[in-house]
């Protein structure tokens, strides 16, 4: 027999029970709420960056790894009928419920129970907003509760309709498309959601129940069945006319190749990540995730170019027995520095080593850089100055003309032409290596203490230069002794449409206006009576070749290591450099510089087409 106290020891463990079930649910909606607050920022889409070249058109999508190509909307971009489809396929009750549907949640409950498991059934627009953004998919009960909590104070946080274009920004469709804007671009090539058609709005509207089999790429008869589902759902709500239901059924057409992406210039890409990285502090996940448009100087035009040169194998040396000869090229606007064109290598593959900002040793494409540049500025010498041709010690260091012979003396323009040694480090002794160096830094390329040594003056550095600092150092003589660094990237824009990096031009004197014009002079004779003439175009060119020997033991006295071209015309300078990634008793060049020039004219012969 019951007696009261067994009642009131009932009725304490009922309240103590309400109680702590008060208590939990109290904080798991208070951890829903700091779950929102913290991460509110993921409500934003994750949304691809957008390069575009030099006249402002779109020539990439960059993403993550695995986080696909997002393109947000904005709510006001979203034609009704749009909204209107979706919320009858994913959700009938989202405008009545308050983030959590009890009849569609009665229904999956009923399902789950004649099936014996657990489904994902149940849940709403704001649910299936607040798994993709804050939860896992992780299938349990104690996750769904959360879903449901966070679904709540979603729906307490944000009007309607700003859930459902959260929603429909988050949303997968399939192909790595994330985003109902990005899945109109790749299904359809429609930027604009208002241009839609229903036929279109209908079948993006069928694709989250299945992504991978009702996107139209990948089972087009079975993303047009799934169309006809969402338009008789849309007749049979009255959103559409039975004529219309039906022309929009009848409609066939072949989805569009995918837009074309910086896949094809993974040299260049490569480098507007890395240039936009160092401008912005922002990681690389972040600016491939959030929305940024980033302005770049490439010119498709010219970067095609240089890819066909560099893919005719008349335009390299012999490969070695165990490496395949390589290049790099880097093109650059005269009046900005921007760079027009990169190129890292022959095949120009994803991941493939970017060699254009790789360093190597310069031989006499340095020598300008050196020796003439300083000297010309000094103002105590011009192209028509004797410089001393003779072999002679400098202390340890007793550099030799390649051909063995000596005049004794020979003008500035002969000795450049002609790329002969002994004149230049004569004279980069007599303007003082340390005027010289900082020469060099006013053009961009700073030497460590380790290279004071008039091994300079024929291009012996310790670490090397990169083809892009070359092209950047000869941008100078091409641009009346103005300097401006180097760079991919004009400007840098978030998703609102701030600028968050601008380039700002430095357009500083380097050298004197007259100087630099003594120097083209130098360098146009270069090309046209002396090593360089394999770059002639027919009209004004200016340059400087180099060479660096092997140094190999038993090699050929003509076996090189490096060869370079450095030149301009009224537009562009460019920087070549074609050698090996190890050279080695197997694998070394056997030729001189006139291979680099040639690439060069290849190259701008394919630009004037």
């Amino acid at each position: 027999m019951r007696t009261g106290a067994d009642k009131y020891r009932r009725f304490d463990r009922f309240v103590i029970c309400l109680v702590v079930g008060l208590i939990c649910a109290l904080v798991l909606i208070g951890a829903s709420e700091v779950t929102i607050l913290r991460n509110k920022d993921k409500l934003e889409a994750i949304a691809s960056t957008t390069v575009t070249d030099y006249a402002g058109h779109p020539i990439a999508s960059l993403s993550s790894p695995g986080a696909g190509n997002g393109q947000e909307a904005s709510l006001k971009e979203m034609p009704p009928l749009l909204l209107q489809a979706f919320v009858l396929t994913e959700d009938k009750r989202f405008y009545s419920h308050g983030g959590i549907d009890p009849v569609g949640i009665a229904r999956a409950l009923l399902t789950d129970l004649r099936e014996r498991k657990f489904s994902e059934g149940g849940s709403t627009i704001t649910q299936q907003l607040a798994r993709t953004v804050f939860l896992t998919n992780d299938k349990s009960v104690l996750r769904k509760i959360s879903e449901m909590i966070i679904a709540s104070s979603l729906e307490r946080k944000f009007t309607k309709n700003e859930l459902l274009a959260y929603y429909l920004n988050h949303l997968y469709f399939g192909r790595q498309q994330v985003g109902v804007r990005a899945a109109a671009e790749r299904y359809f090539g429609i930027a604009d959601l208002r241009q839609l058609e229903l036929w279109q709005i209908a079948t993006l509207a069928g694709i989250p129940k299945g992504p991978s089999i009702y996107n139209p790429v990948d089972d087009y008869k079975r993303s047009k069945e799934r169309r006809q589902v969402v338009l008789a759902l849309m007749h049979q709500h009255g959103y559409i006319s039975s004529e219309q239901m039906q022309a929009a059924m009848a409609v066939d057409y072949t989805p569009p190749e995918p837009k074309g992406n910086l896949a094809r210039f993974p040299s260049y890409a490569d480098y507007v990540m890395q240039e936009a990285m160092d401008r912005t502090g922002l990681s690389r996940e972040e600016l491939q995730q959030g929305g940024y448009t980033i302005a770049t100087g490439l010119n498709a035009a010219y970067q095609q170019a240089a890819e066909t040169a560099f893919a005719n194998r008349a335009n390299f040396p012999p490969d070695g027995k165990r490496q395949e000869a390589q290049g790099a090229v880097v093109i650059l606007d005269q009046a900005t520095s921007e760079i027009r064109a990169m190129l890292g290598g022959r095949h120009n593959k994803p991941g493939e080593l970017n060699r254009a900002v790789q360093r190597r040793q310069p031989g006499s494409v340095f020598k300008p850089i050196i020796v003439y540049g300083p000297a010309l500025q000094t103002g105590d010498y011009s192209p028509q100055s004797l410089l001393a041709d003779k072999k002679q010690a400098y202390g340890s260091y007793a550099p030799s003309n390649l051909s063995g012979s000596y005049a004794g003396q020979v003008t500035m323009t002969q000795a450049v032409q002609r790329s002969i040694n002994a004149p230049a480090v004569w004279l980069l002794s007599r303007i003082g290596l340390d005027y010289a160096m900082r020469f060099s830094a006013r053009l961009g390329i700073e030497l460590s203490p380790q290279d004071a040594n008039l091994a300079i003056g024929l291009g012996g550095l310790r670490d090397g230069v990169t083809p892009l600092q070359i092209a950047q150092a000869y941008n100078v003589f091409a641009n009346d002794g103005r300097y401006n660094d180097a760079h991919a990237i004009r400007y840098i824009q978030d998703r609102s449409g701030r600028v968050v990096y601008a380039y700002k031009p430095a357009n500083r004197e380097a050298m004197s206006a007259h100087a630099a014009g003594e120097m083209t002079a130098l360098l146009t004779g270069v090309v046209e009576n002396g090593t360089g003439r394999n770059a002639r175009l027919g009209k004004p060119v200016a340059g400087k070749t180099g060479t660096t020997q092997t140094g190999f033991a038993g090699a050929p006295a003509q076996a090189s290591r490096d060869i370079w071209f450095a030149g301009y015309t009224d537009r562009v300078t460019a920087a070549i450099w074609i050698g090996f990634d190890r050279t080695s008793k197997n694998d070394y060049m056997i030729g001189n510089s006139s291979i680099a020039a040639g690439m060069f004219a290849a190259i701008m012969k394919q630009m004037d087409k």
